[in-house]
């Protein structure tokens, strides 16, 4: 029996007003939700793989079963005018059946298609397995409210969870052999079967470099003139191959919270990757798990609830910072600074807690045990701490 999922009972509810769009990184378990939790709430479902032959021409031609339910399309959007044919679908047999589209990019933002689907549909954003959704914890948060945790540590789901990466095939084998393969793999897939059906690029050898590259640039503010300067092509190039990378669900980027109070820095993003798994250096690594958590916990609050939350970085001229400040309705949430096992407060906290008013305040480490406050930071440990998050 498949897990569930934490989108599940969100898509359900809202396939009662309009069509769900389901966007993440391949193998994240995109077509496992729809296929095999959602479609087992429906009496009648069909899905249409748009690479297979057979379904892209019942769906180009409207053929659909007649004692349908619902309807999942998958992989639809690598076909150039892919909006304008589910827009027909919709507009035609929106009183007939529910329908999901599932795809590898951000069908939100994809703009290959000249139709538009405004108004006809929810997105969300299928993010790979955190501490909260492994643990089977739900967890019912407020913006700007002060969250709660559990009581229990869950350390031996956080190793598996720090080591393996959220996505379900190899979270569960949890197998080294398996990961390796993983590792070796994945690149390659993803030009091969994902980006290069979308996009027209000349240098897929130079792209595949980056890709390469990103995973030493992680947790650092990203200099694209460095980059450009190691593969040896413009600043136009390699800012657009990040955006193709990032629309694929390789790597996100957090930008720098930027108000005059704080003289903070306005540009170099931080690079984060969506399986950090791939990540050597466990200090980079575990930043890189939490950053991935704070991302699934806004990006939810956005989709499913309606609230406009995100998450930035904290960095000013005098290079004072702090990882990550979540903020909701314009206002500074909670800060969180990541660190491996250094349980003495970084000043950096009181820094930006007294300019910015911060309300909450984190540093969270791996030790197993820890949760502590002193002068309303709280140091606690990250199998805690992400156990509170969705």
């Amino acid at each position: 029996m498949e897990r569930n999922r934490y989108l599940t009972d969100n898509i359900l509810e809202d396939l009662n007003e309009k069509m769900i769009l389901v966007g993440g990184a391949r193998q994240v378990g995109k077509t496992t939700l729809a296929l095999k939790i959602i479609a087992g709430r429906f009496s009648n479902y069909s899905y249409y793989n748009w690479d297979f032959p057979p379904d892209r021409k019942k769906l180009m031609s409207f053929e659909f079963p007649g004692d349908g339910a619902l309807l999942i399309f998958d992989e639809v959007h690598k076909y150039r005018k892919w909006k304008g044919l589910i827009k027909g679908v919709y507009d035609s047999y929106k009183s007939k059946y529910k329908i999901i589209v599932t795809g590898s990019a951000r069908l939100n933002v994809y703009r290959k298609g000249e139709d538009s689907l405004q108004g006809r549909y929810h997105y969300y954003t299928l993010h790979p397995f955190s501490l909260a959704e492994l643990c089977g914890i739900k967890n019912k948060i407020t913006p700007l409210e002060e969250m709660s945790f559990p009581q229990t540590d869950y350390n031996d789901d956080l190793e598996q969870l720090l080591k393996f990466g959220g996505f379900p095939e190899i979270l569960f084998k949890q197998s080294e052999r398996t990961l390796r393969r993983w590792h070796n793999e994945k690149l390659e897939r993803l030009f091969r079967e994902d980006i290069r059906d979308v996009e027209n690029l000349r240098d897929i050898g130079s792209i595949k470099l980056l890709g390469d590259a990103l995973p030493s640039k992680v947790a650092s503010p990203l200099s694209i003139n460095a980059i450009r300067e190691d593969l040896e092509v413009s600043h136009r190039a390699i800012t657009n191959w990040l955006d193709i990378l990032e629309q694929f669900y390789y790597h996100f980027r957090i930008y720098p919270y930027h108000v005059k109070t704080i003289r903070s820095i306005k540009k170099e993003p931080k690079l984060y990757l969506v399986d950090w798994s791939e990540i050597k250096d466990e200090g980079v690594r575990f930043e890189n798990m939490i950053a991935s958590h704070l991302l699934k916990l806004v990006q939810f609050l956005n989709e499913s609830e309606g609230y406009k939350v995100s998450v930035n970085y904290l960095r000013n001229v005098d290079k004072k910072e702090v990882d990550f400040l979540v903020s909701a309705e314009g206002k500074p949430w909670f800060a969180v600074e990541a660190k491996l096992n250094e349980t003495q407060i970084s000043p950096n906290l009181f820094y930006y807690k007294d300019r910015l008013k911060i309300p909450y305040l984190f540093q969270v480490v791996i030790n197993k045990g820890i949760d502590f406050m002193k002068d309303n930071v709280r140091v606690m440990s990250a199998a805690k701490f992400l156990g509170g998050l969705i």
